[in-house]
């Protein structure tokens, strides 16, 4: 499943821009038949915990593993988190993404350019 960034302001919620997310999603080729446009599954942490968006995601197809809200810590899903931090991490690298630019289409530009390089990366220890 590829990569997929959305840049908002930041003092908006993570949790409204749960959909537009999903909805940004490229079309990925595989299999045969018609190529998915979401994905299966999305791991969220609790930021990501609300009712209306959850019903939505379910409408979608997308089954959202996030921890509740007020729940005890420790639900299992730290090792499939620590996926998507390590993501976070290997975005820092990039030296450009850690100093903000003033101009948000700049630092778009180079967050998106950051996720191909590191899909690019990942691709390439596959052979």
């Amino acid at each position: 499943m590829p990569l997929a960034v959305t840049l908002t302001d930041g003092n908006r919620n993570d949790v409204t821009q749960l959909i537009p997310l999903l909805q940004s999603v490229p079309p990925v080729r595989g299999k045969r038949g018609r190529p998915r446009r979401r994905p299966d599954i999305v791991l969220g942490d609790r930021g990501y915990d609300h009712g209306k968006f959850r019903r939505l995601a379910w409408y979608l197809g997308v089954k959202l593993l996030i921890a509740r809200r007020g729940a005890a810590h420790g639900s299992g899903l730290g090792a499939q988190r620590w996926v998507v931090e390590r993501a976070f991490a290997h975005l820092n690298w990039f030296r450009r993404l850690r100093i903000w630019e003033k101009r948000d289409d700049f630092h778009e530009a180079f967050l998106i350019l950051g996720c191909a390089l590191i899909c690019w990366r990942c691709l390439k220890t596959l052979r």
